[in-house]
């Protein structure tokens, strides 16, 4: 897989300028949710795909089960759910050094019993409360930044479809990229509908998407914290590191990308 490489000169480049400021055919159908709004404009010619947990926010999928737990029905089930997650905390730390993907299958097994209803009003709640004060200062004018080039805005995250999108509406996103649970008479049965969004597969999602919308992977950008992430990174011609770990940052550094420190 080559790596991805820095915009010339002549080039629009949203990821260089954040750098400044410091701060469905191949496609699932399941996986991918767009404005469909968007059919009516002409179609652009890149994308810019977005990370979320590190990159745009500050907090992570066991944040976001944390708060389901916390607030999803009577109090005692409330509570021993809680406590559920936290035990399983050294253990889901285990598994994501593994495989990001086993980290993630192992990790919505925990939300099994959970109406659709219920995780959708939650969702909302989840955004308010936990995502949209955790976003990043200068997120939105990065995205804001990449959206003026023309690019089409896509999230891309191994989280669950119905905890992402409103978030990504509060960013104007034009397509989510995520996993999607599996439902049993509007009841969640704790398995993930394949194939899973998470580390390496993300990268394959961003090819299979850009295929099926006929977008120019050199010419679309990547924006990850992790190097659980850098795959994704390495499929686009313009990567940026956002907030990046010490793996990614020297990675970073030896392909000579951008590097945002957005905290």
């Amino acid at each position: 897989m080559a790596a991805g490489r820095r915009p010339p000169a002549d080039e629009p480049e949203c990821s260089t300028m954040h750098a400044r400021i410091g701060h469905e055919a191949s496609v699932p159908h399941h996986h991918v949710h767009g404005h469909r709004e968007r059919a009516a404009r002409e179609k652009p010619a890149s994308a810019a795909f977005y990370d979320v947990d590190g990159t745009l926010v500050s907090t992570n999928v066991v944040h976001a089960f944390g708060y389901y737990a916390a607030n999803r029905g009577r109090l005692m089930e409330s509570a021993l759910r809680t406590a559920a997650v936290v035990a399983g905390i050294p253990a889901f730390w285990a598994a994501d050094q593994v495989s990001r993907a086993l980290f993630n299958e192992l990790f919505y097994k925990q939300y099994k019993g959970i109406s659709r209803d219920r995780l959708i009003a939650l969702s909302e709640e989840l955004f308010e409360k936990v995502l949209k004060p955790a976003i990043y200062p200068g997120a939105r004018d990065m995205v804001e930044r990449c959206r003026d080039t023309g690019a089409r805005q896509v999230i891309v995250t191994g989280a669950i479809d119905l905890t992402i999108l409103p978030l990504a509406r509060w960013f104007g996103m034009d397509d989510v990229i995520a996993n999607k649970l599996e439902f049993l008479d509007d009841v969640a049965t704790g398995r993930v509908i394949k194939p899973l969004i998470a580390g390496a597969t993300k990268a394959a999602a961003v090819r299979d998407y850009c295929a099926a919308e006929k977008l120019d992977l050199s010419a679309c950008w990547g924006f990850c914290d992790s190097y659980a992430d850098y795959s994704m990174l390495a499929v686009v011609g313009r990567p940026t590191a956002v907030n990046p770990d010490f793996r990614l940052r020297s990675l970073a550094r030896s392909h000579d990308w951008p590097v945002v420190d957005l905290r």
